[in-house]
């Protein structure tokens, strides 16, 4: 797994972390690919803080994707802090030194995990810094080329969380060769479900600041090529990870992803148990959507 730079996390060298939305989704779909390295880059670093957490915003956040028992508690939903290492990764990537056009990268894998719970003082006045390192793999055989990224949060000289990404940012050339089967029908046991209303993607976006034109409406997906809405990917992790939490009555310390199809808006997500003990799968009608791990803590 990929380690973010070490930093001090008391700091103060770290500029603040951008604020997330429509301006910064607008400098991400105006930035233009630079001409392709002739050699493999090394590792793009940045760190950023954040002054605290939003006591409001991060309520808003966990009724909005049925985290209302585990906020209860005091704690901190595992995929809220998707939220700043989004942040994080789009003001990284939008300096000169990554080469790649941000607009139409996909998002394939993610994971999140925590490490310790909040300082005794809590996190809501803590500084958090953030220090992402971004790594661009070597391409594949067809020619595909990934990007891997790794941020650290820390608190008090604590460190609070990691999360790892890997996006698409080149796709490759089509081998020709058919996909595997997938299996004909969902498997595993039902764990709960949810249907998206047509208006689902403009909600995650107003807690979540992330106004990517593929999530909100049929006309401006279709602008961005696609002919129909679909959901954010964290959008359905983090409904996986409250529904994954309300069943076993524990909280998630740690939850990956692999992205395999979209979630349409107006369409129903059905989380099943995976096919083994901390694993579960997402289907979007009879399609594999998402799968992952999970644990408990």
């Amino acid at each position: 797994m990929l380690q973010p730079p070490a930093t001090d996390s008391n700091s103060t060298a770290a500029p603040a972390l951008p604020p997330m939305g429509p301006g910064l989704v607008l400098r991400v779909l105006s930035k233009r690919a630079r001409p392709a390295p002739t050699k493999a880059p090394g590792p793009l670093l940045s760190a950023f803080t954040l002054s605290g957490i939003d006591a409001v915003h991060l309520a808003r956040y966990a009724a909005a994707l049925g985290f209302d028992a585990s906020f209860a508690t005091g704690a901190v939903p595992l995929t809220y802090w998707y939220l700043p290492v989004q942040r994080a990764h789009m003001a990284t990537m939008l300096s000169d030194e990554f080469p790649y056009r941000l607009a139409g990268m996909v998002h394939v894998e993610n994971e999140l995990v925590a490490h310790a719970a909040a300082p005794p003082n809590g996190l809501h006045n803590a500084p958090i810094v953030l220090t992402t390192r971004i790594d661009i793999l070597p391409p594949t055989s067809s020619g595909a080329v990934y990007c891997a990224l790794a941020t650290e949060g820390s608190a008090n000289g604590v460190s609070i969380f990691t999360c790892t990404s890997k996006y698409l940012a080149v796709r490759g050339r089509r081998s020709g060769k058919a996909r595997p089967a997938m299996p004909p029908t969902p498997q595993g046991s039902v764990i709960d479900s949810w249907t998206l209303a047509p208006s689902s993607g403009r909600a995650y976006a107003r807690v979540s600041g992330d106004w990517n034109p593929i999530h909100l409406t049929r006309w401006s997906a279709r602008l961005m090529g696609l002919p129909a809405p679909i959901i954010h990917g964290m959008h359905s992790v983090a409904r996986t990870c409250a529904a994954l939490e309300a069943a076993a009555a524990r909280q998630v310390n740690a939850i990956s992803v692999r992205f395999t199809a979209p979630v349409t808006l107006g369409s129903t997500a059905v989380l099943r148990t995976g096919s083994e003990p901390g694993r579960y799968a997402l289907y979007c009608g009879e399609v594999l959507a998402a799968e992952g791990a999970f644990t408990l803590a």
